[in-house]
């Protein structure tokens, strides 16, 4: 069997067997190099799982050699390989960039268990998108939870503690609710994989715990996804966690919760359920913009960086979550393809705040005054993934909302008020971006230094980078693009 066969399963095992050998790498750097290693491994795989279903190539693997639905099975396609380059590709970029600032965060003895947490992390996250059954994607949800709760309460911050504790407590609320509803359908169909699953489920003479369990799973997900008004967690987890934690989770974390309940959604209920897409959309879609707006708006008047950022991610999961209810081909290319976008902007941001990190330890606005003239390949960086967050033309953001406007139009008579609640939005977020700008360039310094003195070259070179790519994939969108639309195509015809 050739290597590509095995490529799905080594995109789990490799991270999650590297992180005990991790632990083990004392001297110091040592940590640093390993996880970064098999982090990029791990990117290289997604990359040619990505290739492989651009070719039209259907890959999955059985563990073990049993077959589904009595072995665990690993599937792929578009909708996979968008959510693997992401968390991928944000765990390896997060990583080469973080060995300065987890030096300056970490103490030197507890990096490599700071380090092994990542990767169980990142295994745990891969695990959920390439699992073929529910209830491994239940295991690979813990794992990735429980890997999450220690990196963001691992920095200095003793903020991040209680953050952790409320943290804990929606995420294990959101599990239960997810399992309670995969218990009640396993009932129901005698099975956990679900493709199996799908073909079962027209069987099934009583839908009420069918129904039943579409509540369940659709509010523990959300809850994990962080859906308004679902999301009081995400806040102060994004601001007191260690810089670089916070790149890595706001660009895929919440992402993968969602990528979870649409594909649920679309391949189990809709299928059997009469009416349950209205449902779904009438049910998500308020939650998708009053997320939107009321996010934006606490944006505006938020005086802490990472704050205004994390209240700006809780409005683009609302951009994700409205074009999912569109329950078209439009709409959920245009959810994919800002899956894509918003990782690349919402991680460039939070680079550049990780850089303004070194000049700046209070990261309230008030405080970066005269930014720019001590920082300005940083404020740089900052300013270009915030343009592509509002949706500028020439940026990866105006892609996926121009998708998303023109999902909106074939939407029916509704189209356009939700037209007039992207435009808003979008206008709002240039109100946000503007007052980072603001700060960053047109107030004075409050410290009298207004040397030149960047962050370490390690971290500002990829920041620099993402920025840029925010830029390439503005321009030359093809690859996201047509990952998003086959991941459409495919959901909407599961549906059938």
């Amino acid at each position: 069997m050739d290597l590509l066969a095995h490529l799905p399963a080594l995109q789990v095992i490799i991270p999650m067997l590297s992180a005990p050998l991790v632990v083990l790498l004392q001297p110091r750097g040592l940590a640093w190099a390993g996880a970064t290693a098999a982090a990029l491994v791990t990117f290289a795989i997604a990359c040619a799982l990505t290739i492989a279903v651009l070719d039209g190539q259907t890959l999955g693997y059985e563990m073990g050699g049993w077959p589904a639905p009595y072995g665990i099975v690993l599937t792929l396609d578009a909708f996979s390989c968008i959510m693997l380059l992401i968390v991928s590709g944000a765990s390896s970029v997060a990583l080469l960039a973080a060995k300065p600032s987890v030096d300056q965060q970490i103490e030197n003895d507890r990096q490599p268990l700071f380090y092994a947490a990542w990767l169980l992390a990142l295994s745990g996250l891969a695990g959920i998108v390439v699992a073929g059954d529910a209830f491994n994607i239940f295991v690979f949800m813990e794992i990735s939870s429980l890997a999450s709760y220690i990196l963001i309460a691992g920095g200095p911050d003793r903020r991040a503690l209680p953050a952790v504790f409320k943290y804990l407590i929606m995420g294990t609320i959101g599990a239960t609710f997810y399992l309670i509803g995969v218990g009640l359908i396993y009932m129901m169909t005698g099975t956990l994989n679900l493709a199996d699953m799908q073909a079962r489920i027209g069987d099934v003479t009583d839908i009420n715990p069918i129904l039943v369990a579409a509540g369940f799973i659709t509010i523990g997900l959300a809850l994990k996804a962080a859906v308004f008004p679902l999301h009081v967690w995400v806040p102060n987890a994004y601001t007191h966690a260690p810089h670089m934690v916070t790149v890595f989770l706001a660009a895929c974390a919440t992402k993968v919760s969602l990528y979870v309940l649409i594909r649920f959604d679309y391949m189990i209920f809709q299928t059997k359920l009469v009416g349950h897409d209205m449902q779904f959309a009438l049910f998500l879609m308020p939650m998708a913009i009053l997320g939107i707006l009321i996010a934006s708006a606490v944006a505006i008047f938020e005086g802490h960086l990472k704050r205004l950022l994390a209240s700006s991610s809780i409005a683009q999961i609302g951009y994700i979550l409205m074009g999912a209810s569109f329950l078209s081909v439009a709409g959920l290319s245009a959810s994919g393809a800002h899956l894509f976008n918003h990782a690349l902007a919402k991680g460039g941001l939070f680079l550049a705040v990780a850089c303004l990190a070194y000049q700046y330890r209070d990261l309230r606005l008030s405080q970066l005054g005269g930014a720019s003239a001590r920082m300005p390949w940083t404020c740089g960086a900052m300013v270009v993934c915030g343009l592509s967050l509002v949706g500028v033309p020439g940026t990866a953001g105006f892609i996926s909302k121009w998708l998303l406007i023109s999902a909106a139009l074939q939407s029916g008579p509704w189209g356009w008020a939700l037209v007039a609640v992207i435009l808003v939005s979008s206008l709002m977020a240039v109100v946000y971006v503007w007052r980072i700008v603001e700060a960053l360039y047109f107030r004075a310094p409050v410290a009298t230094d207004t040397s030149y003195s960047e962050a370490p070259w390690q971290l500002l070179l990829f920041t620099g980078l993402i920025a840029l790519l925010n830029i390439y994939f503005g321009i030359f969108p093809q690859v996201p693009v047509e990952l998003a639309n086959k991941a459409a195509v495919l959901l909407v015809e599961s549906t059938k």
